[in-house]
């Protein structure tokens, strides 16, 4: 018997998420600086699946052209916020909403070339998925009125999904913790090692029998 304690951290990431979810909605500079991380990590964890999968060397260089851009604007973000840069109305708050433009609309572009010019193959998910960016590309372009805060309260929305997904995660591994525990406490562990071991016993018994019958000389 072995107790695990996973569910004990996904129970605390799933209050955390839930912490930076509501505090985005009142805060921009948390949006900043989850945008920017989220850029960045979503740039720099693609780079070796796709020089392993990516076949034409012409696709490898657009794809690392597109990461590289990627982390530039990410590493922004995060700078902007951890220097203080960024204060209400300033050129920063015009800029975000073209950045966001430009990442979606680059990784729209580049799915739509890669599958068009250089037979890469897609699934009809994939496609959607591209087609969307291209029109929230579109929508942080020529909404002149977008708000930071459009973006907290999709993120919001991501963390409370993501947290009710690790809360009943978590809620099965401590209820699998609390049986074990009761297990532990009336002394079945004990019982079940025990009717392991003579299972085991049994087992070896009869694959002796078999193999002594198999070196008895057969008569006809």
């Amino acid at each position: 018997m072995k107790f695990g304690y996973g569910w004990l951290l996904k129970f605390i990431l799933a209050a955390i998420l839930v912490g930076v979810g509501v505090s985005m909605v009142f805060a921009d500079k948390i949006v900043f600086l989850v945008t920017g991380i989220a850029i960045t990590v979503f740039s720099l964890f693609r780079i070796y699946p796709l020089i392993k999968t990516l076949k034409k060397e012409v696709l490898r260089t657009i794809n690392l052209l597109e990461i590289l851009l990627d982390t530039i604007i990410g590493v922004l973000l995060i700078y902007i916020v951890v220097t203080n840069k960024l204060e209400d109305g300033n050129v920063w708050y015009s800029l975000y909403r073209y950045f966001l433009a430009f990442f979606f609309y680059l990784r729209g572009a580049i799915f739509f070339t890669s599958t068009t010019f250089f037979d890469e193959k897609t699934e009809v998910v994939k496609f959607i998925a591209h087609f969307l960016a291209i029109v929230l590309a579109s929508y942080f372009i020529f909404n002149k009125d977008f708000d930071p805060k459009t973006v907290a309260y999709f993120f919001l929305v991501i963390s409370l999904i993501g947290a009710l997904y690790l809360s009943f995660d978590g809620y099965k591994g401590y209820t699998h913790y609390r049986k074990l525990q009761k297990e532990l406490n009336e002394g079945k562990p004990k019982v079940k090692k025990e009717r392991k071991r003579k299972e085991i016993e049994a087992d070896k018994e009869t694959i002796l029998d078999e193999k002594k019958e198999e070196e008895q000389p057969y008569v006809n």
